[in-house]
């Protein structure tokens, strides 16, 4: 147990740098100090500790839920091997590998993700991870903008909101501009002014996301990475839900250049909202843009396997304003999570995964599209998830299913005004038979009044 300085260390402390409190020790102006002392809870025993958060636990009703939440973060099985491997010590208290020497396991374990994730893109090399999908998004728009000097980007309306949300912040901050292609009936992206945009040379890049924010696949079609890259344009390819690498084709074979994404799917609990592990994967053109860390495969002076980091010059504590981005470290250890749950998974275990989710999707929307006044909103093939068009607002759908401890999916009105009866339903490996039956129960009994309510 950690026992802090007792009042005798301190006063002998202080006897020596010659102050005669703590608060002579560090001085605070009048103008921040507080003025009466800061209610905080005394110093417990690790046994009331314990109680104090089995307490707060206990406050937590989530689990009490029948859940159908996507939208960029999903509910997967997670292995108890990756808890087993990841939680290790050697693991957790491993914070930056510059030396390598001490650091084999952590950079081998990096080496592995990389090679992971340049495998499901179908790209030839990808970092040591970044902080989430969003921020990888922003990345692989400097990539784009670095690689081809121009300051504005052409992005899908279909890209997940939050993510085009967090583009428009470092875009601020860029003087770079941003336009929007809109999404078609069938919810894909509507390619029929790419070529008329394209033709101004003034984009940096063309964004898609395969699926989409709907769930819809939105590869691009054959050819059309071609006539994009034939204008000097780099593609970027968004995956919000990393599963799916499992199944579609890798973003790579549709003409991605830039691959960036979220793979929480791969043995990260969705934890209220994070930490998430995001990737960028790229063509070698590229290798010298990409943010981050690179672990690197080698051999020491004896000959065996090392490895070690690479690539570093790019880095902001190396060469500062010259940076290629601002990023020095990243989310290792969720990282480290997604290695060791795609090496227990293996390539047909993660496809078999993958199919599972597709059949589970599948079964939802056929369940809750033969009952009256439910239908699909868009016509594209789907991923994991898919719009639902309710009888009246999405808004008081979900209430009323909340009210029965369903959460029953996202309200797409809140992103896409015309949207409003819309209600974004996903279903995992983890949704059952029973789950979706309860749900349609829940909708058939909610009364036709409450559910056209404006």
């Amino acid at each position: 147990m950690y026992t802090p300085h007792t009042a005798q260390d301190i006063e002998a402390m202080l006897r020596v740098i010659g102050v005669d409190s703590l608060d002579d020790l560090v001085r605070v102006p009048d103008a921040v100090a507080l003025r009466a002392p800061v209610e905080v809870t005394p110093q417990l025993t690790e046994i009331e500790i314990a109680e104090r958060f089995r307490g707060f636990a206990a406050r937590t009703t989530a689990g009490d839920y029948t859940s159908f939440l996507g939208a960029g973060a999903y509910r997967h099985y997670v292995p108890p091997v990756v808890g087993a491997i990841a939680m290790r010590g050697e693991f957790l208290t491993s914070y930056t590998p510059y030396q390598a020497e001490v650091s084999q396991g952590y950079l081998q374990a990096i080496y592995e993700w990389q090679t992971y994730i340049a495998l499901l893109t179908g790209l030839d090399v990808a970092n040591a991870s970044v902080y989430d999908g969003a921020t990888a998004l922003a990345e692989g728009v400097i990539m784009a903008v670095n690689a081809t000097g121009r300051k504005a980007v052409l992005v899908s309306k279909a890209v997940h909101p939050n993510y085009r949300a967090v583009l428009r912040t470092y875009a601020d901050g860029l003087d770079l501009a941003i336009d929007e292609l809109p999404y078609g009936a069938d919810g894909r992206t509507d390619l029929s002014t790419l070529d008329a945009a394209l033709a101004e040379q003034r984009y940096a890049a063309v964004v898609v996301q395969s699926p989409n924010v709907f769930g819809v696949i939105d590869a691009l079609p054959n050819g059309v990475g071609e006539r994009i890259k034939a204008t000097k344009t780099v593609v970027i390819g968004v995956v919000a839900e990393a599963m799916s690498l499992a199944a579609l084709a890798a973003p790579g074979s549709w003409g991605a250049d830039i691959c960036v994404g979220e793979a929480q799917s791969f043995g990260n609990a969705i934890a209220y909202g994070g930490p998430h592990v995001g990737f960028i994967a790229a063509t070698t053109e590229h290798l010298r843009r990409i943010p981050g860390r690179l672990a690197g495969k080698s051999v020491d002076t004896n000959g065996k396997t090392a490895y070690v980091l690479t690539l570093q010059a790019r880095e902001q504590h190396i060469r500062r304003e010259k940076a290629t981005s601002n990023i020095c470290t990243n989310q290792a250890h969720c990282a480290l999570c997604a290695t060791v749950y795609l090496a227990a998974l293996g390539k047909t275990g993660l496809r078999d995964c993958a199919a599972l989710n597709v059949a589970r999707t599948n079964e939802l929307t056929r369940k809750v599209t033969a009952l009256d006044g439910f239908a699909a909103r868009f016509t594209g093939a789907t991923f994991n998830e898919v719009a639902i068009r309710v009888p009246g607002r999405a808004a008081d759908v979900l209430g009323a299913l909340e009210r029965k401890k369903i959460l029953g999916g996202l309200d797409l009105g809140r992103f896409y005004p015309e949207l409003g009866d819309c209600i974004l339903m996903t279903a995992t490996e983890l949704t059952t038979s029973a789950d979706v039956d309860r749900l349609v129960t829940a909708l058939s009994e909610i009364p036709a009044r409450a559910a056209a309510r404006v």
